[in-house]
């Protein structure tokens, strides 16, 4: 029984080895990878920050004018309503006889 465990190990110490060998170079490959490539993500961190920034300004600009011509339109809505509204058929009739006085009056004619 110690003979196979013996053969056992001695088969398996050079896949050991390979593994760790491998591993670490896996390893230093991933660190040299994110090393050549911090500088490329500090930039984009950078500009990322610097436009989002400029795009969270201008739409909350736009977002304010926006909100301010929806108020406008509306209050002009209510002043339709509830004012001119009520006075439409005054306004018709006084158009109607605006248009009757205009219409028997004598027209002007240029010299």
């Amino acid at each position: 029984m110690g003979a196979l465990l013996g053969l056992v190990a001695l088969l398996l110490v050079p896949f050991l080895l390979i593994g760790l060998v491998f591993g670490l170079l896996g390893a230093l490959l991933k660190v040299g990878f994110v090393v050549l490539t911090l500088p490329l993500r500090i930039v984009g961190a950078l500009l990322k920050g610097v436009f989002g920034l400029v795009a969270g300004l201008l739409g909350g600009v736009f977002g304010l004018a926006l909100g301010g011509a929806g108020l406008l339109v509306g209050l002009l809505v209510l002043v339709g309503v509830f004012v001119l509204l009520p006075l439409a058929p005054l306004l018709l009739i006084g158009a109607v006889i605006w248009l009757a006085i205009k219409a028997f009056s004598p027209a002007v004619r240029p010299a």
